[in-house]
């Protein structure tokens, strides 16, 4: 394993393919989706990044090419810096990428977080099914398009249905988050003022 290098030139000059990444904290590299388990052995084998932090992924919206990005978030033990990998799905539509499980046991259940919110596929996942919503909810609920206030969803348990006498599951918060502007008033704040439990103003989006 190597300890001292220059990493951008160690990444430049075993993938051509990836180029530097913006970014204010540490190393970041851009690659092309099939380059991304190479470059994830070499930089835990060869360099000394052994453990992954975190996984997650970015939605730019349906306006744009590629739409979704997957980030990987590196740690060394050794050095005790960072560094981070991002690639694009090719496939806007059904977005997929390799995964990265065969590398490191924790990336199983990153890789079943982002599916869930995302809808981002991973080739090679042991396991790959939801982890926070139920299985067979329609939804990601981080993609751009989910509105803040959620979406009424039907109860996926017949029996709790039976007990609550809900056919659905409410708006969470009935408008997500306290998103106000600093040093604005709190009445503001709150998600009921912000009219995004489409049951007022605002038609319920499709």
């Amino acid at each position: 394993m190597t300890t001292d290098v220059d990493l951008p030139s160690a990444v430049s000059q075993q993938f051509p393919s990836a180029s530097p990444r913006a970014s204010l904290d540490c190393p970041a590299f851009d690659l092309p989706a099939a380059d991304v388990p190479a470059a994830l052995k070499h930089l835990r084998d060869a360099l000394g990044y052994d453990f992954l932090m975190d996984a997650t992924a970015i939605d730019w919206t349906a306006e744009k090419s590629p739409r979704f990005t997957v980030v990987w978030h590196l740690y060394s033990s050794t050095k005790h810096t960072y560094v981070r990998l991002a690639a694009d799905c090719a496939d806007d539509t059904d977005p997929t990428m390799p995964s990265s499980t065969g590398l490191w046991a924790g990336a199983d259940w990153l890789e079943r977080e982002i599916y869930d919110m995302f809808g981002i596929k991973f080739d090679g996942h042991p396991d790959l099914r939801r982890i926070l919503m139920w299985d067979g909810y329609p939804y990601f609920p981080l993609r751009k398009e989910f509105p803040l206030a959620g979406l009424p969803t039907e109860l996926p348990d017949a029996e709790v249905a039976a007990e609550t006498q809900a056919s659905l599951i409410a708006a969470p918060m009935a408008g997500g988050p306290f998103v106000a502007p600093p040093g604005g008033p709190m009445s503001e704040a709150e998600p009921r003022a912000k009219d995004e439990a489409w049951n007022e103003k605002n038609e319920k989006p499709e």
